[in-house]
């Protein structure tokens, strides 16, 4: 029996209970009065059920299916407007010892360059992101109770925080880590920490179990329950996501929004953000030898569905994506997006030799940040480097109350507006700051409180005459 309140894997994410959606959802994929009903229940912004949103994620009726992708484009507007977050991944080292069979990362890949940065290294890493004008990073690294500990993490934590060159500060770290225990997610809030993320790969048990044949990852249960052990640990923020291409995406689909029901209904707030990343092209790993790989389209109807069934969750998708892909999926539900991404150990500050490979999977889109912001601006998206919620303590239910009453834009429009300003002063190329100016003076206008209005012109104005940094709502 499906029991969303409990904190075993089996029962959360329950096999029998995902079966049972499929089937469902199969019986009444040209239901086109259920079909109707549930998207005008989405269309409510409370969101949806797992067995719900599988039959609109079934559905082959093509008007009902571009219903479904205008609805996400605006629920995505009416959450979270025009803003879209940056950010950019930073490995910290590769050495790992399980054996999962879709990362070049695996133990038994021996012709990978194994690195791990040092302090010094880390330094010149962030160093390397500032001068770009990052001020958010998510950190990764492969699991290795040798290398990779979590003193090494708290470490490098701090010397980030601490790192402050030219204008430039990291204002958040985010890590994605193996699953740890209560304690060690304690430690690392107290590190101060945003969000907590960890890709589930896929939530079908068996396959799970093949994909992962050794190390401590092969633990099922022990994985597929680590957020409950964040949220205990005080970690409000986590980042679910599988790797779509491992099993049947309407399986991993039933199965993400079971584990978003659970979180929600055992710690009273959902996952702060969703990761749709598709196995790509790695060292030693050909995704064609995979037989559940996705398409485009059927990629975008993924990212819709998951918008409108979790309206109040982020929605993150990383350079594995092409630029092509990442603007159709824009305008479907994203909000983060990463840019100028490297996804080898030290790959910011020395480029790799031609002999040496440490990336843990190919970027499809390779610009700059300068271009991505130049990009999203030119689409009328406002980049935003902003972190405020985190050092103001928004996070969690906090975050999530402000959000579903409508009231979170008051605090990010204005932030947005503001660290955009900041990136365009110290960091953008003139063609990139003509085109920010003109936006951020049309959208400064917009801001539809009368004294918010004023408060952010005020500051735009400080920022530019007195270089005065770090506004925050």
């Amino acid at each position: 029996m499906y029991d969303v309140y409990s904190k075993h894997a089996d029962d959360f994410i329950n096999h029998e209970e995902i079966l049972e959606t499929l089937a469902y959802a199969d019986e009444n994929n040209n239901n086109l009065e259920l079909i109707d009903a549930l998207i005008k229940k989405a269309a409510l912004r409370k969101g949806l059920s797992h067995r719900e949103a599988s039959v609109l994620l079934a559905c082959q009726d093509e008007e009902q299916n571009q219903r479904i992708y205008k609805l996400a484009e605006q629920i995505k507007k009416d959450f979270y407007g025009n803003r879209i977050v940056m950010f950019a991944p930073l490995y910290l080292s590769n050495y790992c010892i399980n054996g999962c069979t879709y990362c070049p990362y695996h133990m038994k890949n021996k012709h990978i360059a194994r690195k791990k940065l040092s302090q010094e290294e880390i330094r010149n890493e962030v160093t390397a992101l500032q001068d770009m004008g990052h001020k958010r990073l998510a950190l990764e690294a492969g699991e290795d109770p040798v290398h990779n500990t979590m003193d090494y993490y708290l470490e490098s934590i701090k010397t980030i925080y601490d790192i402050k060159h030219k204008n430039g500060a990291i204002r958040r770290v985010n890590i994605n880590i193996a699953a740890t225990t209560v304690d060690n997610y304690r430690l690392l809030k107290e590190a101060g920490i945003g969000t907590y993320i960890l890709f589930q790969e896929t939530y079908h048990k068996e396959s799970y179990l093949k994909l992962h044949p050794t190390g401590p990852k092969h633990d099922y249960n022990y994985h597929t329950e680590a957020m409950d052990r964040a949220m205990e640990g005080g970690i409000d923020d986590v980042g679910l996501g599988v790797l779509f291409g491992l099993d049947k995406y309407r399986y991993e689909f039933a199965g993400l929004l079971m584990h978003a029901e659970h979180l929600e209904a055992a710690f009273g707030v959902g996952p702060h953000t969703i990761s749709v990343p598709r196995l790509k092209q790695a060292d030693d790993i050909d995704p064609n030898q995979f037989d559940n790989g996705i398409d485009d389209d059927t990629f975008a109807k993924l990212i819709a569905c998951i918008r409108i069934s979790v309206p109040y969750t982020g929605m993150i998708i990383s350079t594995r994506e092409n630029q092509e892909t990442r603007e159709r999926a824009l305008r479907l539900g994203i909000s983060q997006i990463s840019g100028g991404s490297k996804t080898s150990v030290g790959g910011y500050y020395m480029p790799e030799p031609e002999d040496e490979n440490s990336e843990q999977f190919d970027v499809s889109d390779t610009r700059t940040l300068d271009e991505v912001v130049k990009w999203l601006m030119e689409m009328d998206y406002i980049p935003s480097f902003c972190t405020a919620c985190y050092r103001e303590g928004r996070t969690g239910d906090r975050f999530m109350t402000l959000l579903k009453n409508g009231q979170i834009q008051n605090c990010c429009h204005p932030n947005a507006l503001m660290t955009l300003k900041e990136y365009l002063m110290d960091y953008a190329s003139p063609e990139t700051k003509a085109i920010g100016d003109k936006l951020i003076a049309r959208e400064a206008l917009n801001v539809p409180n009368e004294k918010a209005r004023a408060a952010v012109l005020e500051n735009l104005r400080l920022i530019e005459q007195n270089n005065r940094r770090d506004f925050r709502f």
